[in-house]
């Protein structure tokens, strides 16, 4: 079984991708809440976003990633 460990690059033919523009719905969410995703329960912090992908599963993101990661559409 292959394993790999934080902190260190496997040493493998990686190639560069580009994520795909995936639109997605979101929300802020202005108290603590928490989301049953397809990986468990999950809990966010006020000011956290409350994602809803394109298959409709939930997931919450935090302020700080989301901000870096999404444009929000007008």
């Amino acid at each position: 079984m292959l394993q790999f460990k934080k902190g260190t690059l496997p040493d493998l033919p990686f190639e560069l991708a580009i994520k795909k523009p995936i639109p997605v719905r979101c929300v802020q969410i202005n108290e603590p809440f928490e989301v049953e995703t397809l990986e468990g329960t999950f809990y966010g912090k006020a000011g956290d976003y409350l994602i809803i992908g394109i298959e409709n599963e939930m997931y919450p993101c935090e302020q700080g990633i989301f901000k870096r990661t999404y444009d929000i559409q007008q």
